[in-house]
């Protein structure tokens, strides 16, 4: 384990997208939708494109200060804004049914198995952007996993990465920021993270490039296998 870490006791682990496979899980409804719009764009297209507008969608709600609608609400309202700039025609019981896959996701194959290899020296709690009833039922009926602690931005009114989460979550685990360790596959988590005095990880998922910021994760790997790796986790 790199020195930089050795205060390190406890992980704290993006959800949507780093443990939980966003793009597989909500694929079926979405190539359904497409498939009778008539559309000739993949699934994987239309993902991205959502995706990309969601980040969007938070980071407004962050700057406007007219107070924090939530994840799934950052979600809708990204998903109308695209699939109007696709110029597919839809109602809102197609809104309903594409908005009902966030209930299904799905962890990626490694990231349970490689929970329980870091479990082996480390803390490990959630610090999420969801809603804590959400989240409660993802880690309950989806991730399976009995974390040391979930953290829900609810508490806090502002979605990561804002620093005020960060600076709420080692409140509430009574840590010094530099004993944790965010891990996450959105590289502007780990920055800030890292911006707020965290050790980061970057699980690059997606191959892709990191920021340009001073702000460094201390370890990239692809997976948690690697990570646990990385970290000496048997």
């Amino acid at each position: 384990m790199p020195d930089a870490l050795s205060l390190v006791h406890t992980l704290t682990f993006d959800a949507f997208g780093t443990i939980l496979d966003l793009g597989g899980s909500h694929a079926p409804r979405l190539g359904e939708f497409l498939k009778a719009k008539g559309s000739q764009m993949t699934a994987a297209e239309l993902w991205a494109r959502w995706r990309y507008r969601q980040r969007i969608e938070q980071y407004q709600d962050n700057q406007f200060y007219i107070g924090h609608d939530g994840y799934l609400d950052s979600s809708r309202r990204a998903l109308i804004y695209t699939l109007r700039a696709a110029k597919l025609a839809f109602d809102d019981g197609d809104v309903a049914r594409i908005m009902d896959g966030w209930q299904e996701l799905s962890p990626f194959p490694d990231a349970v198995p490689g929970l329980r290899r870091l479990r082996s020296r480390f803390k490990l709690v959630v610090l999420s952007n969801g809603e804590r009833d959400f989240l409660a039922h993802l880690v309950k009926n989806r991730i399976r996993y009995d974390f040391d602690g979930v953290i829900s931005v609810q508490d806090v009114g502002v979605f990561k990465p804002s620093p005020q989460v960060y600076r709420y979550a080692a409140r509430v685990l009574k840590a010094e920021p530099a004993e944790l360790l965010m891990v996450s596959s959105n590289s502007f988590d780990v920055v800030g993270a890292r911006a707020s005095g965290y050790r980061g990880a970057y699980v690059n998922r997606y191959d892709l490039p990191y920021e340009e910021t001073p702000y460094r994760a201390d370890i990239e790997t692809p997976d948690f296998f690697g990570l646990a790796d990385r970290l000496g986790c048997p």
